[in-house]
């Protein structure tokens, strides 16, 4: 069965030529066409992205996020959430990355069996990088008005955030 794995991507690659073939496509052309519109897709996302990253980056930065952090550490509590999550929290419907470095630094404080790790790590992985992934796919088709995406989303992670606490709670006590 480990050998399968092995092969399974040549495998996939031979099986979409062979198709491409068997339907008289242009493979190669086709290939190339496919790969102008990603080059083009990615250029015109870069701004949005570089806006992001710069704004997660000077959040962290100028100490803003633990400081609305220590601002919501009495909303954290009533919510049953860890009062040491709550960076995660925030920086987690923003960027990936960040989320990431977050829930390393609560698993270095806290333990990665500990309550607050526990927590975080059903956080991390039942949301998403709402304003990522908005900018990302709307940028890259071109859509300017999100409308109701991002109330819809932002209510659905701050589900996530608290049903991560009382599952954890729930399975393993707390």
């Amino acid at each position: 069965m480990d050998k399968l794995g092995i092969y399974a991507v040549p495998i996939m690659i031979l099986l979409i030529l062979l198709f491409g073939m068997i339907r008289r496509v242009p493979v190669f052309d086709a290939f190339v066409e496919g790969a102008k519109e990603g080059l083009a897709s990615s250029f015109s996302i870069l701004p949005t992205l570089v806006g992001l990253i710069m704004a997660v980056t000077m959040l962290k930065a100028s100490g803003a996020l633990d400081m609305i952090a220590s601002f919501l550490a009495p909303v954290a509590q009533l919510l049953g959430l860890p009062a040491n999550v709550m960076p995660l929290a925030l920086i987690k419907p923003i960027s990936g990355s960040g989320a990431t470095a977050l829930l390393t630094q609560i698993f270095e404080s806290s333990g990665p069996d500990s309550f607050a790790g526990r927590v975080a790590s059903v956080m991390a992985g039942s949301t998403e990088t709402t304003f990522y992934c908005i900018a990302v796919y709307y940028g890259a088709v071109g859509i300017k008005k999100t409308r109701h995406t991002i109330p819809a989303a932002l209510t659905a992670d701050f589900a996530a955030f608290v049903i991560a606490a009382l599952s954890v709670r729930y399975f393993f006590g707390g």
